[in-house]
């Protein structure tokens, strides 16, 4: 990937349909994470999503959500993402997701890091419905950070879920971005990214990415215009190397997120940080 051809990297995005078009998501949740996020979107499929990003001049950390154990429905194939994005390399780079109940967790792992060519991890506690700081996810981190590869986490408040009955079924308290501080100590080595703005535990997430070295923020989910200002305020100071554009696309577009994005109160020395500079370092792109 030519750095300098994008104009930004946005390090959250989700394929949400197989190239066949099959989609993982339960009919139910997704018209109801539709509504919440008052999205229209298709629902892309990664050859999608490289085309959407290239029209841009972005680039694209693009993945699924792994969570088969509880849905009994098979997730879009990591090796399909990993082949997409090695065939655009120029916008794309693929992250994979496995599920941490899986009994062969760490094996897929490693062969998704040694046969597919991952760059990254994305775990989803709701929905995986775990804490991060279970030991029984450890041997996963441990491959991950063997491999010097980051590890991205759902933090906070979760759309998939909101607007259902019961909530769908899923806990919010697994997503607490305090339990990722013990994930932090244990793995010094690990680079993770607490993925949105993080209600209503904004600052605890502060907080851990203030504290400890090897923790990153996404701005993903939200638009800038409805920010906490402490994420701002910390954002535009202490947080400055540590804060990562993120849309969430397809339930945000890029373009939306960069519209409100430009009219939030950022300072303008830290605005490339955010939108490219930040996310190059981290992905060992610069």
């Amino acid at each position: 990937m030519d750095v300098g051809a994008v104009v930004a990297i946005d390090v959250h995005v989700h394929t949400e349909l197989t190239r066949d078009g099959h989609d993982p998501m339960p009919s139910e949740l997704r018209t109801a994470a539709r509504a919440y996020f008052r999205s229209d979107q298709p629902l892309p499929t990664v050859d999608d999503v490289a085309t959407h990003y290239r029209e841009r001049s972005m680039a694209a950390v693009v993945f699924t959500v792994d969570w088969e154990s509880r849905s009994g429905i098979a997730p879009i194939p990591n090796e399909e993402i990993a082949e997409a994005a090695a065939a655009n390399a120029d916008v794309l780079v693929p992250f994979a997701s496995v599920d941490p109940a899986r009994p062969d967790a760490v094996e897929r792992a490693r062969r998704l890091i040694a046969e597919h060519g991952v760059k990254g991890f994305k775990f989803h506690p709701n929905l995986q419905a775990f804490f991060p700081n279970d030991r029984s996810a450890y041997p996963l981190y441990e491959a991950i950070a063997e491999a010097g590869l980051p590890a991205l986490f759902h933090t906070g408040h979760s759309g998939i879920g909101t607007g259902v009955p019961g909530g769908g079924g899923f806990r919010l308290k697994y997503s607490n971005p305090i339990c990722l501080d013990d994930v932090a100590a244990d793995f010094p080595e690990l680079q993770i990214v607490l993925a949105h703005p993080s209600f209503p535990w904004q600052d605890e997430a502060i907080s851990v990415c203030l504290h400890k070295q090897n923790v990153w923020i996404d701005l993903s989910g939200w638009s800038p215009r409805y920010f906490p200002p402490q994420l701002v305020q910390y954002a535009n100071s202490q947080l400055r190397t540590k804060v990562l554009f993120g849309s969430d696309f397809p339930l945000i577009t890029p373009d939306r997120w960069l519209a409100d994005f430009a009219e939030a109160p950022f300072k303008d020395e830290v605005r490339p940080l955010i939108l490219k500079e930040n996310a190059a370092r981290l992905l060992g792109l610069s």
